[in-house]
């Protein structure tokens, strides 16, 4: 008699101890998280998110240890037509006066006029920690708001770092609440169209928080090996909902279905252990594979990313593995209770007269074409996918800048006007100088001559005031120019001047200098920088993830055929989100309809961060679907019976699930910001098209055209017979005595 697998003994032990599980469960969560926050969180330093050149160059600002305090500035322009400069002057005077007498003020500097005479500025110093200045900043604004009033016929602003950065707080803080309230709501809302049950669709839900609390802790103590970041928690919430819900949704639509057809309480939990808990294994398995492809980026974001969302994938499968078995044992069939009434005739089990469930319609209606002609199916809907891809073949990368941020805003308002009026306090480049001591003198010396040169170039707009300051540190080890370019820093003509600098001006003004490292950082360099780093690492990224995705299917199905065509369908399905994405946000015609203003380009990092969360999302529905299918082939179904009974089995979980998530990276798309916008609506989109053309279309074509040849595999990798059971011995031969 063969071993049970390892998810059916563990499934039978939950069932048959439920208290057990539960308790140990809970106080595992428990543990978790109490014990994360008592270790504290381990952030990255900038040492560990620099990234080429314009890492070095922070590095070697940071070493310099400046004590650069924060700065605000009040702007100060006509509503209509031409500034007066006598009334300028008597607000700014005003606005100084005001000022000065703010608690939490350094110091205020005479004004600046603009150039071209349209506008006039007053810079402000703050004291206290430049990182907690936008929780200081409302005294400040208060005080520009009675300047306003008090100068009506002008338009007075406070415009600078911290007013900016409490602006965009406000207004991205309020984005991400509203998104984490909507889709725990959402989520719920959807499971319990797709099961009718109040209960039934609690599950996964409390599964998915609870994987979400216990992962949140552990990343917490994971941060002191592999330091975490801003973003981690973000993503271990969405990658935690995502499976926890799927794997949960796996589990319990089984094990219905077990019940339905008239089987024990016991028997369903471990038939539903024995296929759906083993198609759980195997798929967080290949999501946990795809996100440690991330570890290879060489990035400190991407590997913290990586961290949290395998603890969080580790955490739901354990859970569905030990508690989920225990929770279904107990609940038994109030697991269907209580009733939503018109949803639950429309979506509970229905059974025949044997206790097998009903012959669904729609499914065989979709799958017809795919079955009859699978040929033409497939190359049709190969050939649209492929279509769709193709404008991923002109991706740009870039990161969002200033002007990409929302502007309904009175501080991002502000912002553009200060950079008309100031072109020198918008985009700038910062070159950064590490030499001797003894060589600070020369270093200001050629900064100042490579200033001058810059100010000669129309890539490069020229100082206010009185000048460039070139800023040395206490030891005079570290000195610091700020060139500034007129241009947004996503165009092309601030990448040239970034080029300008990097190859002719920096080197022709410091090369000769002994001793001297210098480097040119600043957003524009970042940017690029950061795409050519992802170009170079993406490849390898994606081999890892290829290669051992290829290795774990081919020896979960034993076929070679299934783990090619599995990479190839994820493949295509990556490749369509891209040229998706590709076409909305690298064109302007969808600009209305999700309100954002394209920037041209896709973000830096998304590419990446989509390819390994989109192969790992997507192998948990085709593990699934193609674990059915195997399972009606070795009952002795033909191929093609096998392919339809397959999907049409498994295309209402799939589909639940696809809902689900579709609906919360959505609401990602909702967000003000285009880095958000562009992941919410990648990902909705490259879950939507593979649980419906790659999964409805694309599989069942290619399985009914490959036929038996799904299954080929070297003869190492193919299952061994059952040994046949020896010959039962011959009685002995009764011996009477004589």
């Amino acid at each position: 008699m063969r071993a049970r697998p390892v998810t059916v003994r563990l499934a039978r032990w939950s069932a048959e101890h439920p208290w057990r599980a539960i308790a140990m469960w809970v106080v595992f969560v428990a543990v978790c998280f109490v014990g994360g926050n008592a270790a504290g969180l381990n952030e990255a330093t900038d040492a560990d998110q620099a990234i080429g050149e314009s890492g070095r160059a922070g590095l070697i600002v940071a070493d310099g240890d400046f004590t650069d305090p924060a700065t605000e500035n009040v702007l100060i322009t006509a509503r209509d037509g031409r500034l007066d400069p006598a009334a300028a002057r008597a607000a700014a005077d005003d606005a100084s006066a005001r000022l000065r007498g703010v608690p939490g003020v350094a110091g205020v500097a005479a004004p600046v006029p603009s150039r071209d005479g349209s506008a006039l500025l007053v810079a402000i110093t703050m004291s206290g920690d430049p990182e907690t200045a936008s929780d200081r900043v409302q005294p400040l604004r208060d005080a520009t708001a009675e300047v306003q009033r008090a100068h009506p016929a002008l338009r007075v602003e406070q415009v600078g770092g911290p007013s900016i950065g409490k602006a965009l707080d406000d207004t991205l803080g309020a984005d991400f609440k509203r998104a984490e309230l909507l889709s725990l709501p959402v989520t719920l809302a959807i499971l319990i169209v797709a099961f009718g049950a109040l209960i039934a669709a609690s599950v996964p839900v409390l599964l998915a928080l609870s994987s979400v609390a216990a992962a949140m802790g552990l990343s917490t103590l994971a941060s002191h090996l592999v330091p975490a970041t801003d973003t981690t928690a973000s993503v271990i919430l969405l990658i935690g909902l995502a499976v926890g819900v799927d794997y949960s949704l796996f589990y319990v639509r089984r094990e219905r279905e077990e019940r339905a057809k008239g089987r024990s309480g016991l028997d369903a939990v471990e038939i539903a252990a024995e296929t759906s808990g083993h198609a759980v294994v195997v798929s967080g398995f290949a999501v946990i594979i795809s996100m440690a492809g991330l570890l290879l980026a060489g990035d400190a974001v991407f590997s913290s990313l990586a961290v949290g969302s395998i603890l969080v994938v580790a955490v739901a499968v354990t859970g569905s593995l030990t508690v989920l078995p225990g929770l279904l044992a107990k609940l038994g069939r109030w697991v269907d209770r209580p009733r939503v009434p018109l949803l639950w005739r429309l979506t509970a089990a229905r059974t025949g007269r044997h206790g097998a469930p009903g012959t669904p319609r729609f499914w065989p209606a979709v799958l017809r074409p795919a079955l009859r002609a699978p040929v033409a199916t497939l190359v049709v809907s190969v050939g649209l996918l492929l279509a769709l891809a193709a404008p991923a073949l002109g991706m740009k990368l870039k990161f969002p800048g200033m002007e990409d941020l929302p502007r309904n805003t009175a501080a991002m308002q502000a912002y553009d006007r200060l950079t008309i009026a100031f072109p020198s306090t918008g985009t700038t480049h910062t070159v950064a100088v590490r030499a001797p001591a003894a060589e600070a003198e020369r270093v200001r010396a050629a900064l100042t001559t490579l200033a001058g040169r810059a100010a000669a170039d129309p890539l490069f707009a020229p100082a206010e005031g009185d000048g460039p300051e070139v800023e040395v540190s206490a030891d005079r080890r570290v000195s610091v120019l700020q060139v500034a370019t007129p241009y947004a820093s996503r165009t092309d003509e601030a990448v040239r001047s970034l080029e300008r600098l990097r190859g002719d001006l920096v080197p022709a003004a410091l090369g000769g200098l002994p001793g001297v490292e210098y480097a040119v950082g600043g957003g524009v360099a970042a940017s690029e920088d950061y795409a050519g780093h992802i170009g170079r690492k993406l490849p390898i990224v994606m081999g890892f993830v290829l290669a051992l995705t290829f290795l774990v299917m081919t020896w979960t199905f034993r076929s070679v055929v299934v783990a090619v065509s599995s990479i190839a369908l994820n493949l295509l399905s990556a490749g369509a989100a891209y040229g998706l994405l590709v076409l909305v946000f690298q064109g302007e015609w969808a600009e209305d309809l999700l309100g954002f203003t394209s920037m041209g380009a896709i973000v830096s990092w998304l590419p990446l961060f989509l390819f390994v969360v989109l192969f790992g999302l997507s192998m948990d529905y085709h593990v699934f679907v193609v674990s059915r299918i195997r399972e009606a082939v070795g009952a002795g179904m033909s191929n093609r019976d096998a392919v339809a009974h397959g999907i049409t089995s498994s295309a209402g979980v799939v589909t639940s699930a696809a809902v689900v998530m579709v609906a919360v990276f959505s609401i990602f798309a909702t967000l003000s910001t285009v880095d958000m916008k562009q992941l919410g609506v990648g990902l909705a989109a490259a879950i939507l098209l593979d649980a419906t053309i790659i999964r409805a279309v694309v599989l069942p074509a290619l399985m009914t055209m490959l036929g038996d040849a799904n299954w080929w595999a070297p003869r190492f990798l193919r299952p061994r017979p059952a040994p046949a059971a020896p010959p039962p011995a011959p009685a002995p031969e009764l011996v009477t005595a004589t």
